[in-house]
C-alpha cells in the first residue's frame, strides 16, 4: 500500500508538472518497457529506439492519463504503438519521397513538449546536451514544422540517409537526458528566444539603413556563408546585398518562426514577391545560424520551391 500511494502521488505531482516525479517514474518503468518492445521488436538496438520514443511520448501525453493507477499499463500501451510505428517506419520507401507528416511527430515530437508540457526549460536543456550535428537536425525536424528530411539534408550538406540516422540518435539521447535531468533546475528560454527574434526583426523586416547596420554590428564580420545553390561566402556583404536586391525590388518578409537555443538560431521566413514579379524570389527560407562568443559565424540559407 505505502508503494501504491507514493506511485499516485508521483503520478498527480507529474502530472501538474513536477519533472523530477516524471523522471522517476519513466525510470522505475523502463525495465518493463524494454521487456515490451523486445518482445514486439526481438532486436536489442530496435526495441531501445521504441522505448526513447516512447519516453519522449510519455513525457508530452502524462496529463492524458485518466487513471493514475494506469501508469504501468499505460506506458506499455505507448510502448507498443511506438512499435508498431517502427515497423511501418522501417517499410521500404522511395528516397526521394517527402516524409509522412505524422511519421514521428504523433510520437516524439519534442516541440509539442514545449507547447504541452509545464516544464519547457526542462526540455530545453536536454535538447542543449545534444551535440551539435544532432541539434540541428533536431531543430529543423521538430521546432521549422515545414522541413522534410529531404531538405534537412540540403540545408546540412548530408545524404538523407545520415539525417535519419543522426534524427534517431537525437531522440535516443534527448530521452536519456530528460530522464537524467529531471531533478535539476535550468534557465528560462522564453527570454532568450524573444530577444533572438527582436535580432531577427531589426535584420528581416525594417529598410536596408538598419538592416546592415545590426549586422555588421551583431554579426562576425568573417562570417562564413552557405547559400542554396552551394556558394561558399565569407563576410556579411553578401548577406546584405542579398538583402539589398529583395528590399529594392519590393519583397516582403514575414518571420512566422524562429527556434533559438545558445549557440544554433534557425529563422524561418514566408515571402512576398511583388504583383508584378511573382516569381522573383522563392515561397519562403530557412536561415540556420551558429554563434560563436555571442555573434553568428556561420550561415546556411535554404530556399523553398515555388508553389506549383
Amino acid at each position: 500500500m505505502p508503494d501504491q500511494v507514493d506511485e499516485l502521488l508521483l503520478v498527480r505531482e507529474a502530472q501538474a508538472g513536477d519533472v523530477a516525479a516524471l523522471g522517476v517514474l519513466l525510470d522505475r518503468y523502463r525495465p518493463a518497457m524494454l521487456a515490451v518492445a523486445l518482445g514486439v521488436l526481438g532486436g536489442p538496438s530496435d526495441a531501445e529506439d521504441a522505448v526513447q520514443d516512447a519516453t519522449l511520448a510519455a513525457l508530452g501525453r502524462i496529463q492524458d492519463l485518466r487513471d493514475p493507477d494506469a501508469i504501468g499499463p499505460w506506458l506499455k500501451m505507448i510502448v507498443r504503438n511506438c512499435c508498431r510505428m517502427h515497423v511501418r517506419a522501417n517499410l521500404p520507401v522511395p528516397v526521394a519521397d517527402p516524409l509522412p507528416a505524422s511519421s514521428l511527430r504523433d510520437v516524439a515530437d519534442p516541440a509539442a513538449l514545449l507547447e504541452d508540457h509545464a516544464a519547457r526549460d526542462w526540455v530545453w536543456h536536454a535538447v542543449e546536451q545534444l551535440s551539435e550535428p544532432l541539434r540541428v537536425v533536431t531543430l529543423l525536424r521538430y521546432f521549422t514544422g515545414v522541413m522534410t528530411y529531404e531538405q534537412i539534408g540540403a540545408i546540412c550538406g548530408i545524404p538523407v540517409g545520415t539525417v535519419r540516422s543522426r534524427l534517431s540518435k537525437a531522440r535516443s539521447t534527448l530521452a536519456r537526458h530528460l530522464r537524467e535531468s529531471a531533478a535539476q533546475a535550468h534557465a528560462d528560454v522564453r527570454a532568450m528566444t524573444a530577444a533572438r527574434r527582436r535580432e531577427a526583426e531589426q535584420i528581416l523586416l525594417p529598410g536596408p539603413r538598419e538592416y546592415a547596420a545590426v549586422l555588421r554590428d551583431a554579426w562576425h564580420p568573417r562570417l562564413r556563408t552557405v547559400w542554396p545553390d552551394g556558394r561558399h561566402t565569407l563576410g556579411v556583404d553578401p548577406v546584405i546585398g542579398l538583402l539589398d536586391r529583395s528590399t529594392g525590388a519590393g519583397v516582403v518578409q514575414r518571420l512566422p518562426t524562429v527556434v533559438a537555443s545558445r549557440q544554433i538560431v534557425i529563422w524561418e521566413t514566408e515571402i512576398l514577391n511583388p504583383p508584378d514579379d511573382p516569381q522573383h524570389c522563392p515561397a519562403g527560407s530557412a536561415w540556420v545560424m551558429w554563434f560563436d562568443a555571442g555573434r553568428v559565424s556561420r550561415l546556411r540559407l535554404f530556399h523553398e520551391p515555388h508553389a506549383a
